[in-house]
Parts: structure tokens; C-alpha cells; sequence
């Protein structure tokens, strides 16, 4: 019968056992600072981005608060000869703000009532009634 295992190369079970253990300790070592050194460069990444989305946004607000006073004016010219142009100029273009902001939103809790487990919780309040007539019929 031929030897299924010719040579041990000189190792024991516990120098092989060790030196797995070395291996696999490298190895998710090497994985950790891969993933620190990682991380690292992206949150310094993500600091520049964040500033950059904050004056963004900053600008982006301007930019709406200006375009706003131009359709302000635009509207109080209509009523030039009031004294209370400003007034309702400033009063029309809030309530088509609001009313654009109305429908908007409305829209978005339309979308989201969509959302909700329909199956889930039938099956879920199917169980509780299971549950509550096998407990009744355990009294």
C-alpha cells in the first residue's frame, strides 16, 4: 500500500498550526490599516466636499432670496400707485410660494403612503388573532 503522506517536510502539527495562525493574523492586519489608511483619505475627502456643498447651498439660497425680490418687484408694479405695492407684491409672491410648497408636499405624502407593508401587517395581525385564540383555548 503506496503512503498517502510521503514526507511531514520536518514540521509538526503545532509549527503548522502556528504559522497559520501568523498568516491569517497578517493578513486581517493588513486588511485593518488598508481599511484606517482607507477611511482616512475619504474623511478628508469628505470635509472639502461638506464645505463645498455648504457654501453651495449658501449661494443656492441667495440666489432663490434674489430671484424672489426680482418676481417681489415685478409684482409691486402692478399696484404702483398704492402705497401698499411693496406689501402686496411681497404678499402674492408668498402665497404662491406657499401654495407651490403645499402641493409639493402633498405629493410627497402621497408617495410615501405607498410605502407601508400592506402584506406584513396582515399577516402580522392574522398571527395576533392566532396567537390570542390559541392562548384562549389554552385557559
Amino acid at each position: 500500500m503506496p503512503d498517502r503522506y510521503p514526507e511531514n517536510n520536518g514540521r509538526t502539527l503545532a509549527e503548522v498550526i502556528g504559522e497559520i495562525k501568523e498568516e491569517t493574523k497578517e493578513f486581517v492586519q493588513t486588511r485593518v490599516s488598508m481599511f484606517v489608511s482607507e477611511m482616512r483619505e475619504k474623511t478628508a475627502h469628505s470635509k472639502s466636499a461638506a464645505i463645498y456643498g455648504a457654501i453651495g447651498l449658501a449661494l443656492l439660497w441667495t440666489g432663490f432670496l434674489m430671484l424672489t425680490l426680482c418676481l417681489v418687484a415685478l409684482v409691486t408694479v402692478a399696484f404702483w400707485g398704492s402705497p401698499y405695492a411693496w406689501f402686496f407684491g411681497f404678499l402674492v409672491i408668498g402665497f404662491v410660494w406657499t401654495a407651490l410648497g403645499a402641493m409639493l408636499a402633498i405629493a410627497a405624502i402621497r408617495a410615501f403612503k405607498g410605502l407601508t407593508p400592506d402584506r406584513t401587517m396582515k399577516v402580522l395581525k392574522d398571527d395576533k388573532i392566532w396567537l390570542q385564540s390559541e392562548v384562549r383555548s389554552e385557559i
